[in-house]
């Protein structure tokens, strides 16, 4: 029964923080294309114009507004998923399709709560434990968001993949200072370093630029942070690539993917790096098991 509500408690949690990412994912990509407009570069002028007023709103007048007709939502309007279902889809006040982005995210990250825990290799038995998986639930809301965002304008916005960084850093330093062997500690989060942010600091540099964006980079580091561990971090990496492939080699067959296709690589480096934190250490259990035999 205790883990039943325990289950409850993370999936209401997990759609509450699904329904923060998405608007933060509208908000972010408003703000961003003001800071474009401002330098100079070319934006969509209907993009534009339509999350426009989602930049002008301060931190105690922030509401939340319907990205049609800009009316702004009541609390009945913003219950995660319940408030979806019950307009259709629509919006209250214009009754314009809302579409799946907002339920879709919102589920996304209910299920990944849960997932985490029914999936978490370490007991949560000491205050350290239960930090770090706590450390780890906020990680999968900013990884939403990312997902998100580099899916559908191919950019990693420093202003979530800084947070995910220190968020990282901190699950690094409770591992170090939990474990008996603090040189070891260290080594095994500079070489899961090495291995997800490294690797593509190097093909960054080699391809100045052109196979990879540097948001990679930074996403890798903040990936290899959370993870503390060389083989968690190996196992991300294949993870991301071998999904890479899976989807981008049929699509090249088809003749719907070229080379001149820009393929954002970000959300395939967050489903390694989730595996790797969730199934990572049983498959590594699993292929030395294998090896002894």
């Amino acid at each position: 029964m205790e883990q039943l509500l325990i289950y409850g408690a993370l999936a209401i949690i997990g759609l509450a923080m699904g329904s923060f990412a998405g608007a933060s994912v509208w908000r972010l990509r408003g703000r961003q294309l003001v800071e474009d407009r401002a330098a100079g570069e070319k934006v969509n002028s209907k993009e534009y114009t339509t999350l426009l007023p989602l930049t002008k709103t301060t931190f105690t007048s922030d509401r939340s507004q319907c990205l049609h007709c800009n009316h702004p939502l009541a609390w009945y309007d913003l219950i995660p998923l319940v408030s979806w279902a019950s307009t259709g889809g629509k919006c209250r006040y214009c009754h314009r399709k809302i579409g799946y982005f907002e339920p879709l995210i919102e589920i996304g990250v209910a299920l990944l709560f849960v997932a985490s825990y029914a999936l978490w290799p370490i007991p949560l038995e000491s205050t350290a434990d239960i930090m770090q998986f706590i450390l780890w639930l906020v990680s999968c809301v900013l990884l939403a968001i990312l997902f998100v965002y580099d899916l559908k304008w191919f950019l990693l916005p420093n202003t979530i993949v800084f947070p995910l960084i220190a968020v990282g850093s901190l699950v690094s330093f409770l591992i170090f200072l939990d474990s008996p062997d603090g040189v070891g500690t260290l080594l095994n989060v500079f070489s899961a370093t090495v291995i997800l942010s490294g690797l593509y600091l190097l093909l960054w540099v080699v391809s100045k630029g052109q196979w990879i964006g540097f948001g990679d980079v930074k996403l890798g580091l903040g990936l290899a942070l959370l993870l503390a561990d060389w083989q968690l971090a190996f196992i991300a990496l294949f993870a991301a690539n071998l999904v890479g492939c899976l989807l981008v080699i049929p699509g090249m067959l088809a003749k719907k993917i070229t080379r001149k296709t820009r393929v954002p690589f970000g959300p395939l480096l967050i489903v390694g790096g989730v595996f790797a934190a969730l199934a990572g250490q049983y498959v590594v259990d699993w292929y030395f098991t294998l090896s002894i035999y």
